[in-house]
Parts: structure tokens; C-alpha cells; sequence
């Protein structure tokens, strides 16, 4: 096919088809595009004439993409987004006056602890934009990249999408806290018998200080498990229940009183936290713009 004949090829219908891929659906397709179905389905009768493939077979529930569907894709996302950023590049940004909505992924430790001054700073600069927060972990962080469902994402992240992009915003280590007036700094004994509290998205009754401790030969006893940081200082309260969470979290939750922090009885390493977000939105001022001040105010304080 030449440039010329890319005449008859509608964009919109590229861009069903990456919805497809996404979510091998056309009820979920048709929400994210908020069309109907019978123009999704429309699309697809269409893009399987333009191919000469019937690009997805029904397999129970889902629509399983062709040999053909997969190969086109791995070609037609990585063009999309070039001219995504063709178009972006030729837009500009005015916080002051932008009336931008942007969707973003923030992990619970991050949105607790980090959010409100960053909030606070959009909203001197850009008053008029809206601000979408998704809750997202390392897990759900790459589906909702690759979807377009956020644009950018702060988390600790593992695998991304390969067109995302990625930074390490900050280096942070552990902190113990601790609600009881026993004086002095807790050794690992005492750290090991105490209860312990712990935030996991996932209800999971251990994490990476129960890895630490078993290469001792050690073990604790956790007797709680929530979803989230905000409100642990209270549920720490006038108990001898004790939690180990990110610094910058601890110094949240000590600013509100209740809880005193300090450093565990046993060597941990740093953890790192990510900002990751779309390649297709790479040039995007607005986009960039979000970036810079995701980066201010969730960043390393050192490296301000």
C-alpha cells in the first residue's frame, strides 16, 4: 500500500481496533470509545474487509485476536503513537487557562502521603484542570497504561508495556511505627514478639520485612491486615500493635499525631518508587507539564 491509497484507510477505525486488542471485547470497547455496539461491531466488519482477516475469534466470553491481528498490532500501536505526539507537538499549554482533564495511577502509600501538596501546587497553577486518580500497584499499573485509562502512573512497577516510559522518582527505606509510651527504641526481639500491623492491597499477610527476616532465621507475627495507610495511626492507637511502612508515609501519619516513627531493628534496603507513563504522550506539553510537577513534589527531596 502507498501514501496514496492510506486516502481510503479511516483512522478511527485503527483506533478501534487497539481498543479491541485491549479489551477483546466489543461491550468493553464500545464503553471505552463511548460508542454504541453496533458501531463497534460496524468497525469490525469494516477492518476485517480492509486486512482480509478476521482479526478476533470468539472463544467463550472473549474475542482471541489472529496470527494476522497480533502482527498488525505490534505495527499499528508504535505508528499511533508517533502520530499521537505529532499532534500533541503542535498543541500548547496554558495551565492558567487549560480546562484538561488528566487521569493518573497512584499507588495508596503515594496518594496518602504525597498527593495533597502536589494538589495543592495544581491548583494554584492550573485551576481549571480536573484531576482523575486510579489506584493502581505494580500490578495494575501496565493494563491501565497500555489502555489509556491513565496517562501516567506513581508506583513501584515491575514489568510495564513497551511503549511506556520510566523514572525512579525517589529511593525511599522503611520506618517502624509505634502508638505505645514505652520508652527507648525497640530491639529485634521485641520487634519480632509485637503484633504488626500491615497495608496490602492485596490482603496478603507478609511482605518484604517477613523476606528480610526469614534470611535471620526470624519471624513476626502479623494480626492485621487493611487495604490502606490512611487511618493506620488511629488504629494503632492505645494498642502495642506496631506497622513498618515507607518513610515518607511515616512522615505523614507522625504529622498527624498518635504514632512516633524510628528507624527498624534490622537492615532493610531502599525501595525505589516510579513514575511510569505513556511513550505516546512523551511530547504532550500538558502531559510534560503534570510530569515536571509529579516530579517536584513526589521526588527525592534531595534531588530538588
Amino acid at each position: 500500500m502507498n501514501r496514496n491509497d492510506l486516502r481510503r484507510v479511516d483512522l478511527n477505525l485503527l483506533i478501534v481496533f487497539e481498543t479491541l486488542m485491549h479489551e477483546r471485547s466489543v461491550t468493553r470497547a464500545a464503553e471505552k470509545l463511548f460508542l454504541g455496539q453496533p458501531a463497534i461491531s460496524a468497525a469490525l466488519s469494516r477492518l476485517r474487509n480492509l486486512f482480509d482477516d478476521p482479526l478476533f475469534v470468539r472463544t467463550g466470553r472473549s474475542m482471541e485476536p489472529t496470527a494476522r491481528a497480533i502482527e498488525i498490532f505490534a505495527l499499528l500501536s508504535p505508528a499511533l503513537d508517533s502520530i499521537s505526539t505529532a499532534v500533541s507537538r503542535a498543541s500548547e499549554f496554558n495551565p492558567a487557562t487549560s480546562t484538561s482533564v488528566f487521569r493518573i495511577g497512584l499507588s495508596d502509600d503515594v496518594e496518602f502521603a504525597l498527593l495533597p501538596l502536589l494538589l495543592k501546587r495544581l491548583r494554584a497553577e492550573a485551576p481549571g484542570i480536573v484531576l482523575v486518580v486510579r489506584r493502581v500497584n505494580y500490578i495494575l499499573m501496565p493494563p491501565l497504561l497500555a489502555s489509556g485509562e491513565i496517562s501516567v502512573g506513581v508506583s513501584y512497577t515491575s514489568d510495564l508495556p513497551a511503549n511506556a516510559k520510566r523514572k525512579v522518582l525517589r529511593r525511599s527505606r522503611p520506618k517502624l511505627l509505634r502508638a505505645d509510651t514505652m520508652p527507648g527504641p525497640l530491639s529485634l526481639d521485641d520487634f519480632c514478639e509485637r503484633p504488626h500491623a500491615l497495608v496490602s492491597f492485596a490482603g496478603d499477610l507478609s511482605g518484604f520485612i517477613d523476606t528480610e527476616l526469614e534470611k535471620m532465621g526470624r519471624k513476626r507475627h502479623v494480626v492485621l491486615a487493611v487495604p490502606q495507610f490512611n487511618g493506620l495511626s488511629t488504629l494503632l492507637a492505645g494498642t502495642d500493635i506496631i506497622a513498618t511502612v515507607p518513610d515518607y508515609t511515616a512522615e505523614a501519619l507522625t504529622a498527624a499525631g498518635g504514632v512516633r516513627a524510628e528507624d527498624p531493628p534490622l537492615d532493610t534496603q531502599s525501595f525505589e518508587l516510579h513514575m511510569a507513563w505513556r511513550g505516546a504522550q512523551d511530547n504532550d506539553p500538558g502531559e510534560r507539564w503534570l510530569r515536571s510537577r509529579i516530579q517536584m513534589f513526589f521526588g527525592d527531596p534531595d534531588s530538588l
